[in-house]
């Protein structure tokens, strides 16, 4: 009979960022704004990178390729949410459920590897430089892109038919505003272990992954640093290399916080917070770090804003 009643579950409902009305409007007109900013900036440097031939080079099409990904990540958790805000029903279906978490893991997975492979790039720019371009090929571009996305899509493939496996036969509110594992094995009436487990292992090996890469590479940009006599190109350098380790520094902190911690229905609340952080803020921050503390951005942004002007 148990099982027959978990065959009828169809949907689920979020519990949502808070339940007092007027909150609810103010976030709503907070995370609406973050989420215009966040596909007005990455747009802004996807076309600016596009159009602008001094920013044709690896460092920016990782860079573009990162706000592609942003924009993607976000719109896979926003829209929903900002729906969700205002209504009392915050229902989703179990098909929309896993779809979204789908996405978001291919999405989220592929960007640490971006990530990482950003660190690389600027270690073989720092340490490397008349062998840059002959290192740093379109082909090894495109190679390191697409095992990213490669990555993100097999990490997804795994949790999501893990998923499928879980019956839920009660307690159908999840406590978070979007679709995402530790929020779902708390609701599910079967056991969780094997799911738990995936989680730990592939999250675990792909942050331990991607971070050993980080810094790895790091550690070898602050010996080549160490090594370059002038102090014009020691605050070039860390001009590049800062603006990367803050984009990173949030998203690992916030995410780390989330998944490698157990799950319970007592840790969600801050987990909550912490998703907030990656899903919604990050992506919006990312433009803003590489551009506001880029000088070839900035520029590129200036002929480009005059050519504008001027047609």
């Amino acid at each position: 009979m148990a099982e027959e009643n978990c065959t009828k579950v169809t949907q689920f409902t979020f519990s949502g960022l808070t339940e007092h009305p007027q909150l609810k409007l103010i976030l709503f007109v907070l995370f609406l704004g973050t989420y215009v900013l966040t596909l007005m900036g990455n747009l802004v440097l996807i076309i600016l990178i596009r159009v602008s031939p001094q920013l044709h080079t690896p460092m920016y099409f990782f860079l573009g390729n990162l706000s592609f990904l942003d924009i993607c990540y976000s719109s896979t958790i926003s829209p929903k949410m900002l729906l969700d805000l205002p209504t009392e029903s915050r229902a989703i279906s179990f098909a929309g459920c896993l779809t979204q978490f789908y996405f978001y893991a291919v999405f989220a997975t592929a960007e640490i590897y971006l990530l990482a492979a950003m660190a690389y790039d600027r270690y073989v720019a720092i340490s490397k430089p008349l062998l840059y371009q002959t290192v740093m090929s379109f082909r090894v571009c495109m190679s390191l892109v697409a095992a990213s996305y490669l990555a993100g899509l097999f990490n997804a493939i795994v949790h999501t038919s893990a998923l499928l496996r879980l019956s839920f036969c009660r307690l159908l509110v999840i406590n978070n505003f979007f679709c995402d594992g530790p929020p779902l094995f708390v609701v599910s009436s079967t056991d969780t272990y094997l799911n738990k487990g995936l989680m730990f292992v592939f999250v675990g090996f792909n942050m331990m992954a991607t971070n050993l890469l980080i810094l790895i590479s790091y550690a070898c940009i602050v010996v080549a640093v160490g090594r370059t006599g002038s102090a014009a190109g020691r605050r070039k350098a860390f001009s590049t290399c800062s603006s990367h380790l803050a984009a990173i520094l949030i998203f690992y902190v916030s995410a780390s916080f989330n998944y490698m911690q157990p799950s319970s229905s007592n840790s969600l609340e801050g987990k909550k917070i912490a998703s907030v952080f990656y899903t919604t803020i990050v992506p919006m921050l990312n433009p803003m770090i590489y551009s506001l503390r880029n000088e070839e951005v900035k520029h590129s942004l200036g002929i480009f804003i005059k050519r504008k002007m001027y047609f």
